[in-house]
């Protein structure tokens, strides 16, 4: 590695971003090294390549993973006219190939990575998590150069996938609260872009040349506009020259003509009075949404106005909630402060049944805003919405793979650093700042609503600062924090099984441990206590699932509140809830608070309070929420296949309600109903405990005895069994006007559990079929081919215990493309029916789930959840160690003959929901 001398650093800290004038012949040849050291903090240590490339590592060695993220300063506010919704379609776009890398799905599934590109305002990312070998490493980093450069960009691959994203386009077209949301933007904003989103008008979707589309990507993909970000299990000397080989090559642009990169300078104005906008279109629920200009992201007084999104917009402690949400007014609330760029938006949504009064609504949200502004908020209010921040950013930075991915919307802002700067600004907000700073911004003249009010005189207006150089202030920061670094874990089965502990409490409930250091000093659990039979449970499908909804809502010793500032407290990730069946909590946290975590998980589990006031708003926002699915094509098309599939009768506790039945219970359901459920079947006898990560195991054994050991059932368990239940073919269209999205679901039951000789088979076969990067056969034909859905796939599962299994076939579609769909669809399955599958095709699955289950035991919360669950299934990791085997020894003939067996597309129950009868003519 070539290292700066530590003047030529701090003259690197202060200089522009892209330079360079005269230098020095010491500059010069430092300039011109392969790659040279620039800052580092916490970890994260900044390199520069003579082409421009920014690159940032961030070594982690205790999770076998690698994330490589490429980010692009490229986003919806670089597009010119006609130009609306590029950044996102040319993501699409380079997923379609180079020369070198011509299938990058296929690549992707075989590699076993967790892969996605995404588009926001300010920057796209491309990132890949992947198993840590060098040769994964190397691969990702050669993708990620060609197609930096190399990417295809072809009019015929336009074509196709211009009608997935059209697709993706109807989908956001579908939700009114989206359309809402892209209505108040448009208003808010006179000229800066921020008022288009990202998905686009869908004109320019449809109508873009090829040739802007090849322009815009040849001036924006290019290294000195790009931040590389490798992160997790790497060998930063040996990561280093392999960023110099793949990407070091690569030229610097030039820089003049159409190619030259300008400094935005499309400011927007104040704004000089309050502007009204209005939706009507089909819905079940009533909608009113707030904007108010504020600084953009990195400017000294956003950390005030995002605390004061929080004291505002918090459920279930914010004012917003407490006014409007506890007093019926409405039935959810948000507030946030938009962490952009440039100037932003602070951002209030409301919701509001039907029946109930818009107006009123929108009275509490300004008198909630009226009195936060006449009056500093309290300590408590401030401090609960640091240390929830803080908790957050705390968790970011212990997770490489995360780290490596959010760290793009940081990059997006300025400069990296701003994290870290973000994060110590934060600690140093007072109440008297939130207010003074928030009363430069919430005020009438500033908002964007739905009405116009005209004054009579010159309006109060909020003159918003224009963005800074902010690279010039973050280069001089420099930070203190300590992280915890893991240990280097080997996720095998036999290792697991190695370094698991296992035990029983004194009620019989099981536990698992395995201790392991952990990056954060991060610890994972994960409780399930089963109660209940077939005869106590019939009939209480709806009680069951409120009685654990209200598990979190209050304990006899904290309110709602109070348990949400506690998790905080304990930096702690998760829930703890419960169902007909089961309650259960999952949880991360760090090693100091896991003692304080688990007093509050039997705390939740064992003292609910009930309260009628909680039990009041969760009712009434269940209601909302199946009230808004009336009409939604994907929740009626789902209901229905179901109830088909597996038909239990009434009242059993496998039973599958109708929307409207289930509205009608939720109704009909008290606060009785919910406490006596609880009384009479929850307890702690039929328990799977795990804990994973950095612990005490023997304060920790201490403590699940104490809290758990005495927890007792009063009815015996006895588990409600699955059954295979053969029924006739169904074939249905469910009309939803005026939804511009449909929704189909196919598939067929299965007699198979997941010890079945057959299930290996069937794994690989949904695998192929709907599963992996878009490289299934449906996701070729369907997506990539002919365009016509943006989300297609299949899946298969298999019960444990039961000899019941389900193959699923979903897609959403544009109304009109209803039957191409289900057509292309029934020829791939009778085209895998008739020919079978190729060698590649199974060499490339089993590669690829094989990397993917390795993938989730590298993950602390699914091995939790895996160690917890082989509690109940008397299983260790050897189970999983011998699935792994029998998919490496399957044959292509195992793999045809199995499907031949059962899966025949002539069975498949079939069932679409839409606007069919008034299909949208093609381009409106």
């Amino acid at each position: 590695m070539h290292l700066v001398q530590r003047w030529f650093l701090l003259a690197c800290l202060f200089a522009p971003f892209i330079v360079f004038a005269a230098q020095t012949n010491a500059q010069t040849e430092e300039a011109n090294a392969p790659i040279v050291e620039v800052a580092s903090v916490e970890g994260i240590t900044e390199y520069r390549l003579a082409n421009g490339l920014q690159v940032l590592l961030f070594p982690d060695q205790s999770k076998d993973q690698i994330t490589v993220n490429v980010t692009y300063l490229v986003g919806s506010r670089h597009e010119g006219y006609g130009e609306t919704g590029m950044a996102h379609l040319l993501e699409h776009m380079v997923f379609k190939g180079t020369p070198d890398h011509p299938n990058i799905p296929d690549e992707l599934s075989e590699r076993g990575a967790n892969a996605n590109g995404t588009t926001s305002n300010d920057r796209t990312n491309y990132f890949e998590t992947f198993p840590a070998t060098d040769d994964n490493l190397l691969w990702a980093l050669d993708l990620e150069a060609d197609r930096m450069i190399n990417s295809y960009i072809k009019k015929e691959d336009l074509d196709s996938e211009m009608t997935v994203v059209r697709n993706e386009w109807e989908r956001s077209d579908s939700s009114v609260g989206n359309v809402l949301r892209q209505r108040v933007l448009s208003a808010a904003y006179l000229w800066h872009n921020y008022g288009n989103t990202t998905i686009g008008a869908r004109s320019d979707i449809e109508n873009v040349p090829i040739e802007r589309l090849q322009g815009f990507y040849r001036k924006y993909y290019q290294p000195d506009n790009a931040v590389l970000i490798v992160t997790g299990k790497i060998d930063v000397e040996k990561t280093l020259d392999m960023i110099v080989q793949e990407f070091g090559a690569i030229p610097r642009p030039d820089r003049t003509g159409i190619y030259e990169l300008y400094q935005e300078y499309t400011q927007e104005p104040a704004q000089d009075g309050e502007r009204f906008v209005e939706l009507r279109r089909v819905g079940e629920l009533q909608y009113i949404h707030m904007a108010y200009h504020i600084p953009a992201g990195t400017h000294p007084e956003y950390p005030a106005i995002d605390v004061a999104a929080h004291v505002l917009g918090n459920s279930p402690s914010g004012r917003l909630y407490k006014n409007l949400v506890d007093t019926g007014i409405a039935t959810g609330v948000s507030a946030y402060a938009q962490q952009n760029h440039d100037p932003g938006l602070f951002y209030i949504s409301a919701s509001v049944r039907k029946e109930d009064s818009l107006e009123d609504a929108e009275n509490a949200i300004k008198a909630t805003i009226d009195d936060f502004l006449s009056a500093p908020p309290s300590e408590e209010e401030v401090n609960r919405a640091k240390v929830a921040y803080t908790s957050s950013l705390t968790n970011l930075f212990s997770n490489a793979a995360a780290l490596g991915r959010v760290m793009s919307e940081f990059v997006a802002l300025g400069d990296w650093r701003s994290a870290f700067m973000f994060r110590d600004q934060l600690a140093n907000v007072t109440p008297e700042e939130v207010v003074d700073t928030t009363k430069k911004y919430l005020i009438p003249s500033n908002r964007t609503t739905g009405h116009f009010i005209p004054v009579d005189d010159t309006p109060e207006r909020a003159h918003v600062p224009a963005n800074e150089n902010f690279r010039e202030r973050a280069s001089s920061y420099q930070s203190t924090k300590v992280i915890a670094v893991g240990e280097e874990f080997d996720p095998t089965p036999s290792n697991i099984d190695a370094r698991t502990e296992t035990y029983e409490l004194s009620n019989g409930s099981k536990v698992a441990f395995l201790v392991k250091k952990t990056r954060g000093s991060t610890v994972n659990l994960n409780f399930t206590f089963r109660h209940g039979n077939e005869s106590l449970l019939t009939g209480k499908n709806v009680v069951g699932s409120m009685a654990g909804a209200m598990l979190s809502r209050g304990t006899l010793n904290r309110t709602r509140a109070e348990i949400t500032d506690e998790f905080n407290r304990l930096q702690a990730q998760g829930g703890a809830g419960g169902s007909l069946f089961s309650s259960s909590a999952s949880f991360q946290t760090v090693r100091e608070h896991l003692p304080d975590l688990i007093r509050l998980a039997a705390e939740i589990l064992q003292e609910p309070a009930f309260v009628e006031s909680e039990f009041n708003t969760l009712k009434e926002q269940m209601i909302a929420g199946l009230e808004s699915q009336l009409d939604e094509p994907q929740s009626l098309a789902i209901t229905s296949f179901i109830r088909h599939v597996a038909p239990y009768p009434a009242g059993h506790p496998r039973y599958s309600m109708s929307i409207a039945e289930n509205l009608d219970l939720v109704k009909a359901t008290t606060l009785d109903d919910l406490k006596n459920f609880w009384a009479e079947v929850y307890g702690g006898a039929h328990g799977t405990l795990a804990v994973v990560g950095d612990f005490d195991p023997d304060e920790t054994r201490s403590l699940l005895e104490e809290e758990f050991g005495n927890w007792n059932s009063k009815v015996a368990y006895e588990r409600v069994p699955q059954r295979y239940q053969p029924v006739e073919v169904l074939v249905e269209d469910i009309e939803t006007p005026d939804k511009t999205n449909a929704f189909m679901i196919a598939g067929v039951e299965i007699p198979m559990h997941d010890e079945d000789p057959d299930y290996p088979a069937m794994v690989m076969i949904g695998r192929m079929m709907g599963g992996g990067f878009l490289n299934s056969r449906l996701a070729e034909r369907i997506r990539q081919k002919e365009g016509l859905s943006y989300g297609v796939g299949a899946s298969f599962s298999a019960s444990t215990l039961d000899e019941v299994a389900y193959f699923r076939a979903s897609a959403i579609f544009a109304p009109e493309n209803a039957d191409k769909v289900v057509d292309a669809m029934r020829e791939e399955f009778e085209k895998a029916f008739d020919s079978g599958f190729t060698d590649e095709e199974l060499k490339a699955a089993k590669q690829g789930v094989l990397d993917g289950r390795k993938n989730r035991r590298n993950s602390d919360s699914g091995l939790a959840g895996s160690l917890s669950n082989n509690l109940f299934l008397d299983r260790t990791m050897q189970f999983a160690a011998d699935q792994d085997a029998a998919i490496e020894a399957l044959t292509l003939e195992d793999v045809n003959e199995v499907y031949r067996r059962y899966l025949d597309f002539s069975k498949f129950s079939v069932v679409r929901g839409g606007d069919f009868a008034n299909k949208l003519v093609e381009g409106q």
